[in-house]
């Protein structure tokens, strides 16, 4: 069933930046007022920044309930882990009250943390680290590789020989806990997955998603973005911010310092977002399992609406 008060059943739409799929979600709460829309987007949780992270305007926002947008001040430091940790107990109230939650957007990282709760594991262990650290630079990543594939092979499976990082912190882990990571990553699984979920992910033809992207940068500046950073700017919120590192913010704020002239900033969000969007599309392909691709292309938005509230009706 792809949209369901029962059996905690949550609706994932996901896509590249760009691509339509706030538009989606929109006609389908509009469609049926039960129906509220969790951000799954890493930039629209901060307050101020409308423009530039394509938030829902302000009417939409008021008629359709929306979560995760507009939470943090863009001093503020936001992780992963907070955001799993909000976004899952929120989904959880919305299915309490016999509503319909809808999680949405096109920050890989985030949504791959309501899917697969996050394991936090224990504490470094700073002086394992180090022997770890100098029997690689003396012997090899791949001597240490190899330890992990004899200690935890499922871990192993999953970590490329070259990724240091990764190989010294499943290592760590089993040191300090005498478990395997993956053990203990699929443990916290199985307590943490609080419900079921179908994902639904947009794509279309890489230029056809491109001129999209294009025209949109276009549109935000004709809708005062450079305005929006003067602004924030105003509020003394620093360009090397979290928040102001962000598509767009980044650029503009280089603009107004002078580095860019204002056509150099544009072409540079817009090639920026381009390389974004290949991006999100790498991650889905391969962090994020049973997608269910709709090729925009092949359909128009009320064709889609049409395909997705058909399969509600029919299961």
């Amino acid at each position: 069933m792809i949209i369901s008060k029962k059996n905690n059943n949550l609706l994932i739409l996901l896509g590249p930046t760009g691509v339509g799929k706030t538009d989606i979600a929109i006609k389908l709460a509009q469609k049926m007022p039960d129906i509220e829309i969790i951000s799954a987007d890493s930039m629209q949780i901060y307050k101020y920044m409308d423009i530039g992270t394509a938030k829902p305007n302000k009417s939409i926002l008021k008629t359709i309930k929306h979560h995760m947008i507009n939470i943090v001040d863009p001093t503020e430091n936001f992780d992963v882990i907070q955001y799993s940790k909000l976004a899952t107990k929120i989904i959880l109230d919305i299915f309490k009250r016999g509503k319909i939650p809808i999680l949405i957007g096109g920050s890989g990282l985030y949504i791959t943390s309501i899917i697969e709760p996050l394991f936090s594991g224990p504490g470094k262990n700073l002086e394992y680290r180090g022997i770890l650290e100098k029997e690689a630079n003396i012997y090899g990543t791949k001597y240490l590789y190899d330890k992990l594939s004899k200690i935890d092979p499922v871990s192993a499976s999953k970590i490329k020989p070259n990724d240091l990082r990764r190989i010294i912190r499943a290592l760590e882990v089993y040191k300090s806990t005498g478990k395997t990571i993956s053990y203990l990553q699929k443990k916290a699984y199985n307590k943490n997955s609080k419900f079921k979920y179908d994902i639904i992910g947009f794509k279309m033809n890489r230029e056809n998603l491109y001129q999209k992207i294009n025209a949109r940068v276009d549109k935000m500046i004709k809708d005062g973005l450079i305005d929006e950073v003067k602004n924030l700017r105003t509020r003394r919120y620093n360009e090397n911010l979290n928040s102001m590192q962000g598509l767009g913010y980044k650029q503009i704020n280089k603009y107004l310092d002078g580095e860019y002239d204002k056509e150099t900033a544009i072409d540079l969000i817009k090639r920026d977002t381009r390389r974004y969007a290949k991006r999100q599309m790498t991650w889905f392909n391969n962090k994020i399992k049973n997608i269910e691709w709709i090729n925009l292309d092949e359909y128009d938005e009320n064709e889609v609406i049409a395909k997705i509230w058909s399969r509600r009706t029919s299961s």
